[in-house]
């Protein structure tokens, strides 16, 4: 289980929460939000999505209207294992249960 670094005092709504879910899986060290910026663009919903590889983990971009932020998570998965566990925890994704 890893810790959530919270540095800023501003952060993307809806944000922290997610990471608090992707800080809980056992193969996250920590997960620190970073640099905020303005963009172009207007996504309604927020996404976070994988950039690039760094030394300790991946640099994932967050993304919500005209926001963006960076966020740097240091963790011993692989790519795909990152992207999976995105998918699982992203809280704006209806999952209906499947009945046995």
């Amino acid at each position: 289980m890893g810790r959530l670094v919270q540095n800023h005092s501003t952060n993307i709504e809806g944000l922290i929460k997610w990471l608090k879910k992707i800080a809980d899986n056992l193969n996250i060290q920590t997960v620190t939000p970073a640099v905020i910026a303005k963009t172009s663009g207007r996504g309604e919903k927020l996404i976070l999505k994988v950039t690039i590889k760094t030394k300790e983990g991946f640099k994932l971009l967050a993304r919500k209207g005209k926001l963006v932020q960076e966020v740097f998570v240091v963790t011993s998965l692989s790519e795909k294992g990152i992207k999976d566990l995105i998918n699982e925890t992203n809280p704006f994704v209806s999952r209906k249960k499947k009945d046995s």
